[in-house]
Order: C-alpha cells, then sequence, then structure tokens
C-alpha cells in the first residue's frame, strides 16, 4: 500500500531536480535576478509555482509509467490462470460498484504482502498487487486490500496529492533559490547576477527541503488511509478489511518497508513524521468503530 506514496515521491523529486538543473543551465535563474542587483521576489514566487505544478503534475502524468518501470508490474492483458481470472473480475465488480472506469490490473514479483493504486484519471488507473499479497492472504483478505485501493482512486487522491505536492514544490523552490541568493551574496561575494554558488546551494537546499517537505504529504496520506479503509470495507467487508489490516500487522516486513508505514509499527519522534500509513492499531480502531460498511455509506 506504500508504493503508491514513495514512487510519487520518488518521481516527483527526480521531476523537481532536473527541471531545476535544466532551468539554472538556461539561464532562466538569472534572468529573475533583478537587474544583476537582487532578487525579484515576485518573479521568483510566480516561477516557484509554475515550476512546482509543472513538476507535480508532470510526476502525476508520468505515475502509471514509472510505477510498471520501477516494480517491474506486468499488466494482466488475457489471464493466465484462475487467480489472475478472479483478480480481474474482483478489479471490474468493485470499479463498477465505486462508479470509475475499470482500472489496469497488474501483478509485480514483490515477496512482501503489498499493492498500489495510481494514475492521473479515476477513469483510467492502474491497481498492481505484489506476488506476496496473492501467497500470504487469503482471498477475502485480498479482495479488501483490493477495494483499499479502488478507493483511492474513486477519491481522486492522487489529484489531491498532486495539487498539495504542488503547494509545497512551489515553497521549497523559492525557499532553495532565496538560500542560494543569500549564500551566494554573503559567502561567495557575487556583486551582479549568480556566481556558481548560488546554483550549487540552492541545489543542494532544494533537495533538502523536498526530502523534509515529505512530511507534508506523508501527513496528507495518513488521513486519507482511514477514508480508503472505510471505502475497502464498504466494497468487500468490514470484516475482511480488519482481517486484512490484521494479517499485515502479522507479517515479518524489513524495516524500511516498516518505515514508510504499511506495518504500522507505533513511531517516535521525526520518524512519525515520515510516515505515510497511521498504526494499524489506529486504522482498525477506526473501522470497528465507524460502522460505515454496515449502513450502505459508501466510498
Amino acid at each position: 500500500m506504500f508504493k503508491r506514496i514513495a514512487l510519487f515521491l520518488v518521481t516527483n523529486l527526480a521531476v523537481i531536480m532536473v527541471l531545476g538543473v535544466v532551468l539554472n543551465l538556461l539561464g532562466v535563474d538569472s534572468l529573475l535576478d533583478e537587474q544583476g542587483r537582487g532578487m525579484n521576489i515576485q518573479a521568483m514566487l510566480v516561477f516557484s509555482a509554475v515550476l512546482g505544478f509543472v513538476g507535480s503534475f508532470v510526476s502525476l502524468a508520468m505515475s502509471k509509467w514509472s510505477a510498471k518501470r520501477m516494480t517491474g508490474a506486468q499488466v494482466i492483458e488475457t489471464p493466465r490462470n484462475e487467480i489472475e481470472s478472479w483478480l480481474l473480475s474482483t478489479v471490474s465488480r468493485m470499479a463498477k460498484t465505486a462508479n470509475i472506469g475499470t482500472p489496469e490490473v497488474a501483478i509485480y514479483d514483490s515477496p512482501e504482502p503489498n499493492a498500489f493504486a495510481t494514475g492521473m484519471n479515476k477513469n483510467k488507473a492502474l491497481v498492481a498487487v505484489s506476488t506476496g499479497l496473492l501467497r500470504n492472504m487469503q482471498r477475502n483478505e485480498v479482495e479488501a486490500v483490493v477495494g483499499h485501493e479502488i478507493a483511492h482512486v474513486a477519491n481522486g487522491d492522487m489529484v489531491t496529492l498532486a495539487l498539495i505536492q504542488g503547494v509545497v514544490n512551489t515553497f521549497v523552490i523559492f525557499l532553495s533559490r532565496v538560500i542560494g541568493h543569500i549564500v551566494d551574496r554573503t559567502v561567495f561575494k557575487t556583486e551582479r547576477g549568480y556566481g556558481p554558488g548560488y546554483f550549487i546551494v540552492s541545489m543542494i537546499a532544494q533537495l533538502a527541503l523536498g526530502i523534509l517537505a515529505s512530511m507534508v504529504v506523508a501527513w496528507f496520506s495518513r488521513r486519507r488511509e482511514f477514508r480508503a479503509d472505510q471505502g475497502g470495507a464498504y466494497l468487500s467487508s468490514r470484516e475482511n478489511m480488519i482481517g486484512a489490516l490484521q494479517r499485515l500487522g502479522q507479517s515479518n516486513l524489513p524495516d524500511q518497508v516498516e518505515a514508510m508505514g504499511i506495518a504500522g509499527k507505533e513511531k517516535r519522534g521525526i520518524t512519525h513524521l515520515f510516515m505515510t500509513h497511521p498504526p494499524l492499531s489506529a486504522r482498525i480502531e477506526a473501522l470497528r468503530s465507524s460502522g460505515q460498511a454496515q449502513t450502505g455509506a459508501g466510498i
């Protein structure tokens, strides 16, 4: 479940860094150095917003392609066995219930029980599950996990994430340029235009601030997981969704996966701020107390 956010964050950071380097090489930043003496704050803010939102939505547009390449996910064109047929029919049935177009369905090779959904259009999304999920979970639990991912698509979480990431990118790009400008003027004593110090410092600051800013996206992700759990419960059943979360809690996942939040173990300090998923205990308790799946409230 964590891969949806992780893949987007990695792609977004890469796109922003590449765009930043290209624009620096083209001298666009220098054009924003008003009369060669000082930073044009308004022009830089507009520049940062344009670059930030372009980077975010380029990342979203690339999300299906990059997810397939980074995970090796193979889209099921024609089912080769009973499990693939069942998976296709389950996704199709749930997509119809959620009133969205049937997503592409893919399987990728990974021992960890995991799944993700991505795509910039809810009617042309991708839902992928790991081989570990299919091997280690019962059918009803896999069904709940698939419902959870379908709910993310139906709720438009990726588009909302891109908007939030665009705002975050804007401030990251703007602040990194301000830091580069200050260092270039005070440390390297550049009087007109920008020297190499500006470009080097601004790129380093952009990378560091981008990593820190991912805490904002992680916070958004944690909130949306609760709603996706409710959607999974509605599309499957509350018992199935709880069972799937409990099964994940029993999995001995590697530390790097736990750090992304899928295992849902309690984290303390700054580590908690980077978690994309709430603790499993909190998610299970929310499902038990809500009863949404029984009321038919929908996604």
